[in-house]
């Protein structure tokens, strides 16, 4: 993810990687050690993910004592790379819990869903975030922590500036940040395009807009007259008109985040991570679905990180074991909650939708059903996913040409799908 939901800070752990894995030996003649490299969702040495890891793994050793587990966590920054040097240089981990999973699918690395978990684990994976984690209608990706987004708003900013009622549409949009703008607030909204995210607040945009990435058949339709209209409507209503408060291409989306946490920003599109981020600094804020061009958005944006097993060392069955460990109910709940993500099972989600501590979480979980997802089932995302931040920012500036860039994207994506064929 490219960073993923936080504004992640690097837990780099001392720990030399053994790059061999132990088939047998360590110990008694049918011991296995697997090997996990996953990355870091906390914001600090207290709350790293490796504390996290290591406790359930502790509890799997006991249940299975002929099966050790170690895990070596990253920053989001280094962990895809990490995975990439590893299998490049023949030495894969057993697992890894990254951000993408479809180039090591395409080149037959991994193991699918279903040479893996139990019947009942697998099964109970929440429908889309199953299909998002299929290649070629197999299932390779296991979801792994996921997120929703709503538009966040500053009550106290709308109270101020005599808004009664949060946003429902575009044009309330607009009207909104001129009434926020004509009362001072440095950025009314917040519209981060720079290189941290570009790609997810260009999908929410275009989810408002009635298009997206893909359609129904997973052709890219970036250049399509919904998403020229979209980013046109940006420039010349948002951008434009001195809305955003600063250059969006030169925004990235945790300065985003701490201009809303320190009430500099009246609006902007945000994950469940926001909410604590405000919280901390005494926001008081509301969300509500994204807005669309006349009501609310067909769809929001899903994004989900991956889980996956790679063939390399033969450790099919223990991987197995551990992992149907590791889609517990117990354990994803705790890892959700811990973190400020959805779960990415149907039995837990059910279990925090009727908790009412999770009560601000339940307009996320209840829109990630019918979430549409980066598609992250193509072997050329990555090169997209790059293309966009290096470019999209542009598309809005006002004297940008948003369907000269969405063209220059979409043949750069034609080209890309027509050479993986």
């Amino acid at each position: 993810m490219q960073r993923r939901y936080l504004g992640l800070t690097a837990a780099a752990i001392a720990t030399t990687m053994t790059m061999t894995l132990t088939g047998c030996g360590s110990g008694s003649g049918g011991d296995v050690t697997l090997q996990l490299v996953a990355a870091d969702y906390g914001d600090g040495k207290s709350n790293g993910s490796q504390h996290y890891w290591d406790e359930l793994a502790r509890g799997f050793e006991k249940k299975h004592p002929d099966i050790k587990v170690e895990v070596h966590v990253y920053s989001w920054t280094d962990v895809d790379k990490k995975v990439e040097q590893m299998v490049d240089s023949g030495h894969a981990p057993d697992l890894a819990q990254i951000g993408a999973y479809a180039d090591y699918a395409a080149k037959g690395k991994l193991y699918s869903a279903d040479q893996l978990l139990s019947i009942p684990t697998q099964a109970n994976f929440t429908p889309s975030l199953e299909e998002a984690g299929e290649y070629k209608r197999v299932q390779y990706g296991l979801p792994f922590g996921a997120s929703t987004r709503r538009l966040f708003y500053n009550k106290k900013l709308f109270a101020q500036a005599g808004i009664t009622a949060p946003p429902q549409n575009w044009n309330d949009i607009a009207h909104d940040a001129q009434l926020l703008k004509a009362h001072g607030v440095k950025m009314p909204y917040a519209l981060p395009l720079g290189p941290e995210e570009t790609q997810a607040e260009t999908l929410m945009w275009m989810l408002s807009g009635g298009g997206g990435y893909t359609d129904s058949i997973g052709k890219y339709t970036i250049d399509s007259p919904e998403n020229v209209r979209t980013f046109t409507w940006l420039k010349d209503n948002l951008v434009g008109k001195g809305l955003t408060g600063t250059d969006p291409a030169k925004l990235n989306r945790g300065a985003a985040f701490k201009g809303f946490a320190d009430g500099d920003v009246g609006m902007l599109n945000g994950h469940p991570t926001l909410m604590k981020q405000a919280e901390a600094k005494g926001i008081d804020y509301g969300t509500v679905d994204l807005p669309g061009t006349k009501g609310k958005a067909k769809a929001t944006m899903g994004v989900a990180d991956w889980m996956m097993a790679f063939k390399q060392n033969g450790h099919r069955a223990e991987a197995g074991k551990f992992l149907d460990y590791v889609y517990s109910d117990k354990n994803v709940e705790k890892f959700s909650g811990e973190y400020g993500l959805l779960p990415v099972t149907t039995s837990a989600s059910q279990a925090m939708q009727a908790d009412d501590k999770y009560a601000k979480m339940h307009g996320f979980l209840k829109q990630l059903a019918s979430a549409e997802f980066y598609p992250a089932n193509k072997t050329s995302w990555p090169l997209i996913s790059k293309t966009v931040k290096a470019k999209m920012g542009t598309a809005v500036h006002p004297n940008g040409n948003p369907s000269g860039v969405l063209t220059d994207i979409q043949n750069t994506a034609d080209a890309a799908d027509s050479a993986a064929e």
